[in-house]
């Protein structure tokens, strides 16, 4: 099953735990100079190293079908608009995933519910390992593991957490938070990364210093300053069930109601109303569904991967609305 199909440790808050690797193969340019022949010879060496992942032709696909792995965050926005061949290769319950040719020659990433940093480092490693053991990486002794980024040099590892937080938010102590994240080598961003808006209250949180610093000591001080938020998300929201709770009870329902009985419901319309309910269930306000379930709703009805599910490409923005508020009523 997919991150989204589950839960994990601290879901009430931590949604995912990703990271990521950059990789390059010795003797070829970065991937944006890569030919069709340079680009073919790489995706053949991965596929050999990784024989048993399935292996997915980006440019096979539609545009909606790429899309919807960019919601369900197996492949990065960029990732969506590569000219040369570039394929993605998955493992069968599709938490661990390979981009091939994208900005790097790989980007390898594993993907898992809930807090879970380290199992996710450890499933990275592996198959980077797998890859390793058939290819000459582009190295060096001074940089570290070169990269099309300079930002990457070094360990080449992106650690990140994808996080609700909802009552830090909306007391504006996230802002305080952000700028001591920044001293740290921490980069506060939107729901999709790099240049994407928080929406729904989820946020990703990253390392941004890839130099200098090993991996163990970058999943430990994420790992450490993500508890921490927990810890202070879980008591502010603690403080303002306690400070007005009828308010806060008649706002979650009022959310709860317009999910299950909405004739139209627009994606923005459904990340406000997400959040609310995800923060009633959290709070035990309700309670006759769960974090699963509302991770499954998060995904499933993103625009690309409901039309995708209906078989129903191409709808018009009216059409789309109304198939999301009946996909909403049945999930729930």
């Amino acid at each position: 099953m997919a991150w989204f199909d589950r839960t994990g440790k601290d879901s009430d808050v931590v949604l995912s735990s990703r990271v990521r690797l950059a990789r390059n193969i010795k003797d070829y340019p970065f991937a944006p100079m890569l030919d069709e022949t340079g680009a073919n010879e790489i995706i053949e060496k991965v596929r050999s190293a990784l024989d048993d992942y399935s292996v997915t032709d980006m440019r096979t696909k539609s545009h909606t079908e790429r899309r919807s792995y960019v919601e369900k965050h197996l492949i990065s926005p960029a990732f969506v608009n590569v000219s040369t061949p570039h394929v993605l290769l998955t493992n069968e319950d599709m938490t661990d995933a390979v981009m091939v040719c994208e900005e790097d020659h790989l980007r390898i990433q594993s993907i898992h519910a809930g807090l879970a940093l380290r199992e996710a480092y450890s499933a990275a490693c592996a198959i980077d390992d797998r890859i390793d053991a058939s290819v000459t990486y582009a190295y060096n002794e001074k940089l570290g593991y070169l990269t099309h980024c300079p930002t990457n040099l070094g360990t080449g590892m992106r650690a990140s957490v994808m996080i609700f937080l909802p009552a830090l938010t909306q007391t504006k102590v996230l802002h305080s938070y952000a700028s001591q994240l920044e001293k740290l080598g921490l980069t506060l961003r939107g729901m999709y990364g790099e240049g994407s808006q928080a929406k729904a209250y989820i946020y990703q949180i990253s390392n941004s210093i890839t130099m200098g610093i090993t991996e163990e000591e970058t999943i430990s001080k994420l790992e450490s300053v993500v508890n921490q938020l927990i810890a202070s998300e879980r008591k502010t929201r603690e403080n303002m069930k306690n400070d007005d709770y009828d308010r806060m009870c008649d706002k979650v329902m009022r959310a709860e109601g317009l999910m299950r009985s909405a004739y139209m419901i627009s994606s923005g319309e459904f990340l406000k109303l997400f959040a609310d309910v995800k923060l009633g269930v959290d709070l035990g306000i309700i309670t006759d569904t769960d974090d699963k379930k509302l991770s499954e709703l998060l995904i499933g009805a993103m625009p690309a991967t409901l039309m995708l599910a209906s078989s129903r490409e191409g709808l018009s923005d009216a059409e789309r609305d109304k198939l999301r508020a009946s996909y909403i009523k049945g999930m729930l």
